[in-house]
């Protein structure tokens, strides 16, 4: 971990620091500064808050919105719901895999992208979507797949 990373890591501990049940809240948040936890960071967790190691990695490999691995820098969410199923959402998935040259749950080499389906989004009625960071995209199709990825490229 780099200076600048290490020291904004411990700005935030240091508002959780003696504070009861912020375990999920502090690992959202380090989860939204550096896009992902690392063995350190639960270390360091784990000793600043007095709270066992098993704990927290139990937290946060539960959460889906925390990833203990890197992840990309843009996080594409197809959905594989039923609804959109019936509406074509594996040729989505397989044209994102194909275009980003990537199997789901993977990230790009240049931690650009990271590729995840996901079960169920709730937007049937505009099926197939597809998210991309917080922007949802309906009515995807396998053609527009490279132009809404070429947005965030």
């Amino acid at each position: 971990m780099q200076d600048a990373e290490h020291k904004r890591m411990e700005e935030i501990l240091d508002r959780y620091e003696g504070k009861e049940g912020c375990l999920i809240q502090l690992l959202l948040d380090l989860q939204s500064e550096f896009n992902w936890i690392s063995k350190d960071v639960l270390r360091e967790i784990s000793e600043r808050l007095k709270i066992p190691r098993s704990r927290i990695y139990r937290i946060a490999s539960f959460y889906e919105a925390i990833s203990l691995k890197p992840i990309g820098k843009h996080k594409i969410s197809v959905c594989m719901g039923t609804a959109c199923q019936v509406k074509g959402s594996q040729k989505i998935l397989e044209r994102t895999e194909f275009k980003l040259k990537l199997k789901q749950g993977e990230t790009t080499p240049d931690m650009k992208f990271t590729l995840k389906r996901v079960n169920c989004l709730g937007c049937c009625a505009i099926g197939p979507v597809m998210v991309v960071d917080e922007d949802y995209h309906g009515r995807v199709t396998s053609d527009r797949v490279e132009r809404i990825l070429n947005e965030y490229e």
